[in-house]
């Protein structure tokens, strides 16, 4: 699963894993893969939510036939009897709609105990997610392999206003370009998400390095293959000093804060810089770029952040800057309104559109222009 508009990457993702038997649809891919390759999709996808492991899929009409259906799965591979478990069912157009019930019957049939949302506590990796979707009558039956939400690093615990998701940071600097030898700034950073993703990439450490996953309290779970995994994981990171900047900037002083807390725990504070500045004061020479051009990838304000003629003249702004201090730059913003956000005056076209929270917004992507 991903967020609507990064199927494209992620299904690059999935094929730079060698994973080829692939088919996008919205929200998500559907493949074919070892255990080995769904370790490492945990591990590596950048852009991913999660991953489901689809075990059983039967038409079923009234509950004696969705028992049938269910007593398909060897359902000792994936669940322990007695371990709580949640149950996320969705149901249209059949006749079987009560999901509530549907739910209630599983868990019984299962042996497992029904675990509350509000039992969570902010921790998902001790519940085993199963998703149970019913449309038309027929049942499609998952098994949620990664527990928290992908996107949940285990670094960021402190944000600033409207953070950019993880996921969305990785789909941003993936669709900008940007080479990991080259300089990189975010001059509205807020609490450091693309700067950091930019940094770990550059690094080669895996997005999943410092998490737990679902499948690791499987029944069925391998040891020995994950450790294979996690030994690839190692030799992929490097320690060595980046020998490039990688810049964050924010004019308020709690987003920088919170930047460097985050950097801190994911371990990249020596290559990452962030400095409180307005957009106005970060130049070519912050980030030592001599001749060597780089991106600037960030998440201005947008939407109800700033409205009307303001934001048109934000962006104005923002785009004058731009072309004295980073000509032939290449660029990556998000945007709400791709027609406001023209006022940059750059020759931008849309790489992928998805949401940021509830807001609708497109990453737009170009280089930036000399100046007049």
């Amino acid at each position: 699963m991903c967020l609507p508009g990064l199927e494209p990457i992620c299904e690059g993702e999935l094929a730079a894993l060698g994973i080829k038997k692939t088919h996008a649809f919205k929200g998500g891919i559907n493949f074919t893969c070892s255990a080995r390759q769904l370790y490492a999709a945990n591990m590596w996808l950048r852009t991913a939510t999660r991953t489901l492991v689809r075990v059983a899929r039967f038409d079923a009409f009234n509950w004696e036939e969705m028992t049938s259906g269910l007593d398909m799965v060897d359902w000792t591979n994936f669940v322990t009897k007695g371990r709580s478990t949640r149950l996320r069912v969705s149901s249209s157009a059949s006749r079987l709609y009560h999901t509530g019930g549907i739910a209630e019957r599983v868990a019984k049939h299962l042996g497992v105990k029904l675990a509350d949302e509000a039992d969570l506590g902010g921790d998902e990796t001790g519940h085993q997610l199963i998703v149970i979707r019913v449309s038309h009558n027929q049942f499609t039956v998952s098994v949620d392999a990664s527990g928290e939400a992908l996107h949940r690093r285990g670094w960021r615990q402190a944000v600033a206003k409207a953070p950019v998701r993880e996921t969305v940071a990785a789909a941003m600097l993936m669709a900008s370009g940007w080479q990991a030898d080259s300089p990189l700034l975010d001059p509205f950073c807020g609490s450091g998400t693309i700067a950091i993703e930019a940094a770990r990439t550059a690094r080669g450490m895996a997005p999943g390095a410092d998490r737990a996953f679902a499948f690791q309290q499987w029944p069925s779970f391998a040891p020995g293959t994950w450790g294979s995994v996690v030994a690839d994981v190692k030799t992929t990171a490097s320690d060595q000093p980046l020998g490039v900047v990688i810049m964050g900037s924010d004019r308020d002083a709690g987003a920088i804060d919170a930047a460097r807390a985050n950097a801190e725990r994911a371990g990249v504070a020596g290559d990452v810089t962030f400095e409180m500045r307005s957009v106005s004061d970060v130049t070519a020479g912050d980030v030592g770029s001599g001749m060597t051009r780089g991106a600037i990838v960030t998440n201005p304000p947008y939407g109800t952040r700033i409205r009307g003629g303001d934001l048109r003249n934000f962006y104005a702004r923002f785009g004058q800057i731009s072309r004295q201090q980073f000509p032939c730059w290449k660029v990556a913003m998000l945007a709400s309104d791709t027609r406001t956000a023209g006022h940059t005056g750059f020759a931008l076209k849309e790489s992928f559109a998805t949401k940021a929270g509830a807001i609708n917004v497109s990453c737009l992507v170009g280089p930036v222009p000399e100046p007049a």
